[in-house]
């Protein structure tokens, strides 16, 4: 059991106070609208944050839900910041652009405040892991008794339990979830949960500061020395509405009089006296907490607002340059593109102890299309298999990237990406920008697609103008092996998320293969083949088969220019403009269907930005709007090829 002097009771009772008159002075500025948005307080759920956050160190982590301040003041966040951040200020935490819900600073091991309720607790399990490959640290996830309905809760800890994660999930059961009763939501106990997931379960007075700090220092202590993730509920209640100006038409007030009777305050107060601490050193801790608030608040209000110029900032880290390289000579080797992804990521491994690999059978079986046999032995406790989970995979990968770690995790199919877009459209693509640029988001997503092999509907998508519509995404989608090589190792090195797209009927593809240094530059389009008489853009497998429809058209005198993009997020707009400036003529091909597809984005493009060159208009070659066939027949019909690829070019020329 944890020894607490009477200066450690003291010094928990100044954090709870802390809480809470930033909670009440939270109100009131909302009140008088000096803070905009949504504020949702966590009066009356003070001792669950001091007590959990107690035993950790400074380089151990939490994760937070929208209901998160007192969690970030409790991990020592400053709050003349979070005051500031709270009125938009550029002083704010996170520059003014998180607010409420999105504080977070992981210098600190404050892997945010999250608006999705459960998303922090995948991001947990990617912060235990960078945890555990760093040493012995711990991750607290809170998270409320709402969000045990949630899928991501299941994925999550499943995926602690099988990885024997430091996670310790802190449920702060307040007996609500926005408005429905508990006992309304769930049909099982927390208790009963945590046995299907193989742990242990702990239940506490959550207004009781000294018995969830006694309760998380044993826990943790374990964790420390390896016992693995457990669930700890804290039994609490809160006092306010689910968000401010909520009118708390489902419960009576009787029920919040008898709550606020075992206020956490007065029983930290009650444990005081009994320690022998005086009455006065009590008030001159409230007096302490009341001056510095009202100070905080007092400069929160005099910081400036961010600039207009900054309204972009954030979005994007900047990468470093890349030279486009030099072409592989023709005497080099020949590989495949699945050697070329294997190569990539060995050499980014070998040389970065930060990166690590993760995914549905990645290292047992070596991926479903075996490219990484043999790399779990060769990298032990860095190539890891995950339980069929997308989102806690992704999610994952999300918190190990704001821990400072590269993960490359492997999504099996691009069509999957609808079952986790939650970590990829609200977290590893915004934390970046909501965290004003605290949060490193150094991440790859890879997958595959292919329509062509009778795979059907759910397995055939080109999902890529879905995710290149995601601001903070980059999309990445190789043509050949030597690039599929030189680009990876590009995204693996980002400071950026980057989603990176193979095409599976490539994997057999050969093609030279480059030296080890060998990189290509992120967001450069690269003319595969010059041409006079029209631009042909495109990317991935459609790109090579756009160069062969070339090849052929000019045996009848048509000069098609072939551009292959390679990344479609960010897009090279220069390159396609000026090739477009001197052909006069566009046409874009790619798999994904043709409505809103990125050959839409270019189309427009050229028409704004290019219009006076053209002179014909903008073809586009793409399956129709409809899934996937599944009939061989049928799918042949559906997909473009190149004689239908040189067919469109024969129209744009002949206009």
């Amino acid at each position: 059991m944890v020894s607490l002097a009477a200066e450690d009771l003291v010094e928990m009772y100044r954090r709870m106070v802390r809480i809470r008159r930033f909670e009440e002075q939270t109100s009131a500025l909302y009140r008088d609208t000096e803070v905009p948005g949504f504020v949702h307080l966590s009066i009356g759920q003070e001792a669950s944050a001091v007590g959990a956050c107690w035993p950790l160190r400074r380089t151990d982590g939490i994760t937070s839900t929208h209901r998160g301040h007192g969690h970030c003041i409790a991990k020592g966040l400053d709050v003349q910041g979070m005051f500031a951040e709270l009125m938009g200020k550029s002083t704010g935490t996170c520059g003014g652009r998180g607010g409420s819900m999105h504080i977070a600073d992981p210098g600190l091991g404050i892997y945010g405040a999250n608006g999705i309720v459960g998303a922090g607790l995948p991001i947990a399990t990617g912060a235990a892991q960078a945890a555990r490959l760093d040493g012995d640290g711990v991750v607290v996830a809170f998270f409320g008794d709402g969000a045990v309905a949630q899928g991501m809760f299941h994925e999550a800890l499943n995926l602690a339990g099988v990885w024997n994660l430091p996670v310790l999930f802190l449920c702060e059961n307040n007996h609500y979830s926005e408005f429905s009763p508990e006992a309304s939501q769930h049909r099982a106990p927390l208790a009963a949960r945590a046995a299907g997931y193989g742990m242990e379960h702990h239940l506490v007075d959550g207004n009781d500061v000294v018995a969830v700090a006694e309760a998380t220092s044993r826990l943790i202590e374990a964790m420390r020395a390896g016992s693995g993730p457990c669930i700890l509920e804290a039994d609490t209640y809160r006092w306010h509405g689910h968000y401010e100006g909520d009118p708390q038409r489902y419960r009576t007030p009787e029920e919040l009089t008898t709550w606020q009777g075992r206020d956490p305050l007065v029983v930290a107060r009650r444990r005081l006296a009994e320690a022998g601490v005086e009455e006065a050193t009590v008030r001159g801790v409230e007096d302490e907490v009341e001056t510095e608030i009202e100070a905080a608040v007092a400069q929160a209000r005099l910081d400036p607002e961010p600039e207009p110029l900054s309204l972009t900032d954030f979005v994007y880290a900047e990468r470093a340059a890349v030279a486009e390289p030099a072409e592989v000579s023709a005497d080099a080797p020949v590989f495949k593109t699945m050697a070329a992804v294997r190569q990539a990521i060995e050499h980014e491994m070998l040389a970065d102890p930060s990166v690590y690999v993760a995914g549905v059978d990645v290292a047992a079986g070596g991926n479903v299309f075996g490219l990484f046999r043999g790399l779990a032995e060769a990298f032990p406790g860095r190539v890891l298999d995950t339980p069929i989970s997308e989102s806690a995979v992704l999610g994952s990968a999300v918190g190990a990237a704001m821990a400072g770690k590269k993960p490359v995790v492997e999504l099996m199919y691009m069509d999957f990406i609808g079952v986790c877009f939650d970590a990829l459209l609200n977290q590893a693509a915004k934390l970046r920008f909501m965290t004003g640029g605290r949060a490193p988001m150094s991440l790859v997503v890879r997958t595959q697609f292919g329509a062509g092999r009778s795979s059907g509907s759910q397995h055939s998508q080109s999902l890529e103008a879905l995710l290149a519509h995601v601001p903070g995404l980059t999309v990445v989608m190789p043509s050949n092996p030597t690039e599929a090589y030189g680009l990876l190792r590009s995204a693996i090195q980002d400071p950026n998320p980057v989603v990176f797209v193979e095409n599976r009927l490539q994997y057999g593809m050969k093609g030279p293969q480059p030296p080890e240094d060998y990189r290509v530059p992120l967001g450069k389009a690269r003319v595969r083949r010059p041409g006079t008489d029209v631009t042909v853009v495109s990317y991935s497998r459609l790109a090579v088969e756009a160069e062969a429809a070339a090849d052929e058209l000019a045996a009848e005198g048509i000069s098609a220019e072939v551009i292959d993009l390679r990344t479609v997020m960010p897009l090279d707009r220069e390159t396609i403009l000026e090739s477009v400036r001197h052909t006069h003529r566009l046409v874009i091909v790619h798999e994904g269907v043709m409505d809103f597809g990125v050959g839409a984005e270019i189309a427009a493009m050229a028409a704004n930005e290019g219009f006076w060159y053209l002179d014909a208009p903008v073809v586009r070659v793409a399956p129709p709007a409809m899934p996937a066939p599944y009939a061989p027949a049928l799918e042949k019909l559906w997909l473009p090829d190149r004689a239908v690829i040189a067919d469109a070019i024969r129209r744009a020329v002949q206009v």
